[in-house]
């Protein structure tokens, strides 16, 4: 049977280095291991990733395959070669251990340590979608949501079951070793138990109301106290109010993203507000005093004589409180001059009276001319 070249396995180039071997071995491995991917093939995909990866991490080996090639250990091949190679010689343990964090223990491949069957595990985080008015937003508010969450079975007590006793199929461990050979050895591979799911136990009678899996769902309203200032995207999260954990281990945790509504008058940028007052054109010309919305209430503005088109204005602190802060943001005024498209005969006769006096004193309309 033709094998694949190691290094296309591992993704990789000829010559490259322990480091760089290591890396895509790291990476295929969490990405195959059948405890992670369910998908068919991956646990064959595994099973050729750690082949290569037992011949490229061992120097000797690895130069008399660059040598000869998948002959070098084949009985004849090479000078002398290898009459087969067992990864039980080979020590994934500390590899596996340092990958998952110490969560997926016990490979079969000469590692020592084992995953305990009936270790606390935290329940499922959820994650829930809730929409604010932009007022909401900015300002607080309480909110309920409805979600339906996994709990610990009241009839069984979360165990699914009655008459508890020890797996008869893996005594316990709650996973059970699979052997498969090739030309290089033996391979061994640790699944989950089938008669206890992991568990390694097993009980005399199934929960009738859980279904033996200890949880059931259940439709939870809860009351979410949202701060000032969330802005669209953000995550509030809800300590322990998730789904169930299993073994006596802690409930998961509730992450709110918020989804916030556009206002008719007001841009937000972070934490500063802008906001475009429209101007009349005597308005701009000779100054006024001006009535503006902000999020705290009505202001009088002073709109300075000569207010052109689009000139800023800042309100300290007239912005936006951040999220979980004292800080509050700015608001932006922007003028804008209307000019008039409808006038009546008084406003036209009074617009042609003033087109009479000079109006071109202004230093920007010199400068133009000076051009003509």
């Amino acid at each position: 049977m033709n094998k694949k070249d190691y290094y296309e396995v591992l993704g990789i180039q000829k010559g490259a280095s322990d480091e760089e071997i290591k890396r895509a071995f790291r990476k295929l491995a969490k990405q195959y291991h059948p405890d992670v991917n369910k998908d068919p093939g991956a646990e064959e995909k595994f099973k050729e990733i750690g082949e290569a990866y037992s011949i490229l991490s061992d120097p000797d080996k690895k130069r008399q395959y660059d040598q000869f090639g998948h002959a070098a250990f084949q009985g004849g091949g090479g000078s002398g070669g290898f009459s087969g190679f067992s990864t039980e010689d080979f020590d994934f343990g500390s590899i596996f251990d340092d990958l998952f964090g110490g969560s997926f223990g016990g490979f079969g491949f000469g590692g020592s340590s084992r995953r305990s069957a009936n270790r606390p595990t935290k329940g499922r985080d959820r994650l829930v979608s809730l929409e604010l008015s932009f007022v909401e937003a900015i300002k607080g508010c309480k909110k309920s949501i409805n979600i339906d969450l996994d709990e610990d079975c009241d009839k069984c007590n979360g165990k699914g079951g009655f008459g508890e006793k020890t797996c008869p199929t893996c005594n316990g461990r709650g996973r059970v070793i699979e052997e498969s050979r090739s030309l290089f050895g033996i391979y061994q591979t640790e699944t989950t138990c089938n008669t206890c799911n992991g568990q390694g136990k097993t009980y005399g009678e199934k929960c009738n109301k859980c279904r033996g899996t200890g949880h059931i769902k259940k439709k939870k309203e809860i009351e979410i106290t949202i701060p000032e200032g969330v802005d669209n995207g953000y995550q509030l999260k809800i300590s322990g109010k998730g789904d169930a954990g299993s073994n006596g281990g802690p409930n998961g945790d509730i992450y709110i993203e918020f989804k916030v509504g556009k206002s008719p008058i007001f841009e937000r940028e972070n934490s500063d507000l802008y906001l475009e007052v429209p101007l009349t054109i005597t308005e701009a010309t000779i100054g006024c005093k001006k009535e503006i919305p902000t999020i705290d209430g009505n202001v009088i503005l002073e709109v300075k004589a000569g207010t052109g088109n689009g000139s800023k204005l800042k309100l300290k602190g007239k912005g936006v409180k951040a999220a979980n802060s004292l800080r509050k943001g700015d608001l932006f005024v922007i003028f804008k001059v209307i000019i008039p498209t409808k006038l009546s005969r008084e406003q036209k006769k009074i617009f042609e009276e003033l087109s009479k006096t000079d109006l071109e004193n202004d230093s920007e309309i010199k400068n133009f001319k000076k051009y003509l």
